[in-house]
């Protein structure tokens, strides 16, 4: 488990899952839309009111002062598909909303309470028209903000009675407890110039090892192999586990179907092209859905119509409608070269190269 020997990994060890979260908190959302304690065009300001009145800006790169006002308030449908005005941009890296949005510590990883978190987010202007373009990463951690917004409950404990508990998924959580931090192993970075592994996230006074005061829909979900299995089988099976419906139908298909428009899903693929090795994986050949990337042309080995993410700590889990199965890469290297994206691209060229029909 670590670079340097130690025990090996097994069936159970614990990993940061990182953007893999995506995938899997979206559920709670998806929990109240099939409740109608969401509808998709339903705006988001009677939960989420600093979101209200908002302004844009008239360049993505310009001053935070010049604006205009938005066309038209933001919705859940806006949230659900990454598309409600801010996000975590790669190509605008250096211009003064990113600088105020990380400056801001609003993303990546926040370590402030959910309120406080959206009054920064709030006091911001947004980068694009909601609905307009697709931006990575925000709107997944304002999700658990309106989902705790409308239970009265924490985005964890909502989740985990709703989704992670029925699925049997017991080691997923938004921390890793004393009787379990064994089973985390450290979490690495290489250098980008020499390769040498550093150490990112330790086990034991790690991020990890206590409660988090946000809990980070975006990326913030630690797990193992068997408890991504139960959840992406779940999606295959149209929203069923062991006889139970965790999901409806409907609501999965609308997760697994690409939500945008030719023009939207440009962003991601300016992303995808202008920084190869960090979004080298399975989600960049095609469109997004509700919380995940949807495959919807042949550019590699996998078909169209699978589903599913990466995660910057070196995670890719899939899932493959066509063949039935499931694919789960889990490590302990960040993507911080290209070798680590290279490892999960032969991940999925050795999976699909082995079916025999």
């Amino acid at each position: 488990m670590r670079h340097d020997g130690g025990a090996p990994m097994r069936q159970d060890t614990i990993f940061r899952m990182a953007s893999t979260s995506k995938p899997v908190t979206i559920a709670a959302a998806m929990v109240l839309l099939d409740e109608c304690r969401l509808r998709l065009d339903d705006l988001v300001e009677p939960w989420l009111p600093e979101l209200a009145d908002r302004r844009v800006l008239k360049r993505v790169d310009g001053p935070l002062d010049d604006t205009v006002p938005a066309r038209r308030p933001i919705t859940v449908r806006d949230l659900l598909t990454s598309t409600f005005g801010i996000g975590m941009d790669l190509t605008s890296l250096g211009t003064p909303i990113m600088d105020a949005i990380f400056e801001q510590g609003l993303t990546p990883n926040p370590m402030l309470e959910p309120d406080e978190w959206m009054r920064r987010l709030g006091a911001l202007p947004l980068m694009h028209q909601p609905g307009e373009r697709w931006q990575y990463h925000t709107s997944s951690d304002l999700l658990g903000v309106l989902v705790a917004r409308v239970t009265g409950q924490s985005f964890a404990t909502f989740l985990r009675e709703r989704v992670l508990d029925p699925l049997g998924m017991t080691d997923t959580a938004f921390h890793v407890p004393a009787d379990k931090i064994d089973r985390l192993p450290p979490s690495y970075v290489p250098d980008p110039q020499t390769g040498e592994f550093n150490v990112w996230d330790d086990a034991k006074e790690g991020r990890w090892s206590r409660p988090p005061v946000f809990q980070d829909g975006g990326g913030g979900l630690v797990s193992t192999a068997d408890d991504y299995h139960a959840y992406f089988r779940m999606l295959l099976t149209g929203g069923m586990h062991d006889g139970e419906r965790i999901l409806s139908r409907p609501a999965v298909e609308l997760m697994t179907t690409n939500s945008l428009t030719p023009e939207q899903n440009a962003a991601r693929t300016a992303m995808a092209r202008d920084n190869v090795h960090v979004g080298f994986g399975q989600g960049q050949h095609g469109g997004w859905g509700f919380g995940m990337a949807v495959r919807t042309y042949r550019g590699d080995y996998a078909p169209i119509g699978q589903f599913g993410w990466d995660g910057g700590t070196g995670t890719a889990v899939y899932a493959d409608p066509d063949n039935q199965l499931v694919g789960i890469l889990l490590t302990q290297v960040g993507m911080s070269t290209p070798d680590s994206a290279r490892l999960i691209h032969d991940f999925w060229t050795t999976l699909y190269q082995a079916i025999d029909d």
